[in-house]
């Protein structure tokens, strides 16, 4: 069927567009015209299936009613939950949200956020790859509608909702003190971004608020884009040496479930000899055997805090205050760091 325009009805009918226009968008009657007419062109729109432009309605308006999400990965778990919490609470607010992966890129990063601004969004969500200060300050400078989420970058000031990496690891690593474990592993990213550095920092910090050492042969810090091949040297360090560990604190969900495989591969016992924690999770971590100890994260909370702080910027008619915001994360205790035995 052929698409119908404005200026079709408006044409057939012998109006002007703008008579349409209002009508169809219910302002007729604020704009005395008559139901006669009103009536004429409801029925035409009716009749020939007429689909209004979006885009330019919402231009209309001064607004494209669209936001732009970059994150590091789609596939990520973490960020497709987060990013269909957003897409959810920003279709209730009649906005469409345009998705991106940046694949930890900070050139195609910068990329996607001018590409998002050339599309006319209305604001930005990003979880930044902490390598595009000069973007994030020319949003700032521009007074553009954005937020942070996931990373940030510490000495700017902007708007952003992270959760609290530091304490979530310092509880995790304690809980396995307090269970008696003190061999405890870590194996994590190298820290280029902050909240990697804020694990690193809280389980170094719990081994010294139990007047434990921190040993540098039992950190192992692997690249981001190599862990499926770096992950089972660094698992078969930690628990083959000499010096083996009794526990092991994965820093993020993926090296977790891979660490997982790699024990199931030599045969080592979870929790009996060696009891493994994660700092988030995946959705099969509470049906594995064992069931796997973790810091989650408020999945819910960090999108509709996202979406919260952005439309208030966007919609608002005066400046608004930078809303940093860090929210907690929840222990869960499984089977995996021996304490249900």
């Amino acid at each position: 069927m052929k698409k119908v325009y404005l200026k079709d009805i408006a044409n057939d009918l012998n109006v002007s567009k703008t008579a349409v226009s209002l009508v169809l968008n219910g302002k007729g009657d604020e704009n005395k015209i008559s139901q006669v007419t009103q009536q004429k062109i409801v029925e035409y729109a009716k009749k020939h299936n007429y689909i209004p432009n979006q885009l330019a309605r919402g231009l209309s308006r001064g607004k494209s009613e669209t936001i732009g999400l970059i994150i590091p990965n789609i596939s990520d778990t973490f960020y497709s939950k987060v990013s269909g919490v957003i897409e959810r609470k920003a279709k209730e607010q009649g906005y469409t949200v345009l998705f991106s992966s940046s694949y930890e890129d900070s050139e195609k990063e910068g990329e996607l956020i001018q590409s998002m601004l050339n599309r006319q969004v209305d604001g930005l969500i990003i979880a930044s790859t902490q390598k595009n200060q000069k973007e994030i300050d020319f949003l700032k400078k521009e007074k553009f509608p954005f937020v942070l989420f996931d990373r940030h970058y510490p000495n700017k000031d902007t708007d952003y909702v992270v959760v609290d990496n530091y304490l979530g690891t310092k509880k995790i690593t304690e809980h396995l003190l307090n269970l008696g474990r003190e061999q405890i592993g870590l194996i994590t990213l190298k820290p280029a971004l902050e909240p990697i550095a804020q694990r690193l920092l809280g389980y170094n910090d719990a081994l010294k608020s139990f007047n434990i050492e921190s040993r540098k042969e039992y950190i192992i810090e692997i690249e981001r884009e190599a862990y499926l091949e770096e992950i089972e040297k660094a698992v078969s360090k930690l628990i083959l040496s000499s010096t083996p560990v009794d526990a092991i604190v994965f820093a993020t969900h993926y090296l977790a479930s891979q660490g997982l495989r790699v024990l199931k591969k030599l045969n080592i016992n979870v929790p009996q000899d060696v009891a493994i924690v994660s700092f988030d999770e995946l959705s099969a971590f509470d049906i594995v055997e064992p069931p796997i100890t973790a810091v989650i994260q408020p999945i819910k909370e960090i999108g509709c805090s996202v979406i919260e702080i952005l439309l208030n910027k966007i919609e608002s008619t005066v400046q608004q205050d930078i809303k940093p915001t860090v929210l907690k994360t929840k222990l869960e205790i499984r089977e995996s760091c021996g304490q249900l035995l």
